[in-house]
């Protein structure tokens, strides 16, 4: 993606739209505009040493723009709104809401896993939901190597997933105080959030039989998403052969024991507790953590756009 591409973000002013703006000016974009919804129109946001005016995010506005790409972090009834004003205007839409994930036609992508799939895009391509990229990250080498029969995972989600304001509640309480919650919306016996989780697991692996069963839980903790996972594979993984190829995975990082403070503010999927688990025949257990907000949502979006907008060699005659 050239410093020239003409960027706009929508949803600038909450928690991944303000990294978004962050992570593009440490790249070196200069060519960035700022949109949110009508009540924010007037503020400034921070982008590098600059202000941004933040300008009203409406479909008409982004498709007049002269915007090259758009990256969204807006929710998914806003985006089914906005986005397809920008799209048949010719702009490339990143969204990371869960409106277009599942949609037939729309890849979801994670550059590292699938990247290839940003490619066969009609106009949109859709970021996954925070703890399916970097699973989907952890997965894609065991899998490759041994197959995987069958998934479990417990989640431990910080509550940076849920907003700025959530952020802010947690500041202003007492830590010893907190305590665990599941504030999805319930989707027939499960959470929305373990529906996505599978749903989003088994597009990006493309293994949509996939056993995969979820427990999604929040956890007073400002950044980063912890999960437990159980796998049992196809073949035979030994610990030690599931450590090797996690160590050349791109955007992988082992680590002995990851916390979610470890994670926040890196790049890197940190992973560790590889071990055998016993219940299972080809049984393995490990323990990974990712910054929720980077990797997870605003730097995945933007690696994405770099795919996007890169230049294509030219074919050969």
């Amino acid at each position: 993606m050239s410093p020239e591409s003409r960027i706009g973000v929508v949803g600038a002013t909450g928690a991944v739209g303000t990294l978004t703006l962050q992570l593009l000016a440490e790249r070196g974009y200069r060519e960035v505009r700022a949109f949110a919804s009508a009540r924010s129109t007037g503020r400034t946001v921070r982008f590098g040493r600059e202000e941004l005016p933040v300008e009203a995010a409406t479909p008409e506005a982004l498709g007049s723009a002269g915007l090259d790409l758009c990256l969204f972090s807006v929710g998914a009834s806003a985006s089914r709104e906005l986005v397809p004003g920008a799209t048949r205007a010719g702009v490339l839409c990143i969204d990371k809401s869960s409106a277009f994930r599942l949609e037939e036609g729309v890849p979801l992508v994670v550059p590292e896993v699938n990247g290839e799939r940003a490619l066969e895009h009609d106009g949109i391509v859709a970021n996954p939901n925070c703890c399916a990229i970097p699973l989907a990250c952890v997965l894609k080498p065991l899998a490759e190597a041994a197959g995987i029969r069958a998934l479990r995972i417990a989640t431990y989600q910080s509550v940076s997933g849920a907003g700025a304001q959530s952020m802010e509640r947690l500041r202003a309480q007492d830590p010893a105080g907190g305590n665990l919650g599941m504030d999805w919306d319930f989707d027939g016996e499960e959470l929305e959030e373990e529906t996505k989780l599978r749903e989003e697991t088994r597009k990006i692996l493309e293994l949509p039989e996939l056993r995969i069963s979820a427990t999604c839980v929040r956890v007073p903790v400002l950044v980063g998403h912890a999960e437990a996972v159980w796998l049992e594979t196809e073949e035979d993984l030994s610990p030690e052969a599931a450590r090797a190829l996690l160590d050349e995975a791109p955007g992988v990082r082992l680590a002995e024991l990851p916390t979610p403070r470890e994670a926040a503010g890196g790049d890197d999927v940190l992973v560790g507790r590889i071990r055998r688990d016993p219940a299972a025949r080809h049984g393995l257990a490990l323990w990974l953590v990712c910054d929720n907000l980077r990797k997870g949502a605003a730097l995945n979006a933007i690696q994405i756009a770099e795919l996007l907008l890169a230049p294509r060699p030219i074919a050969a005659r």
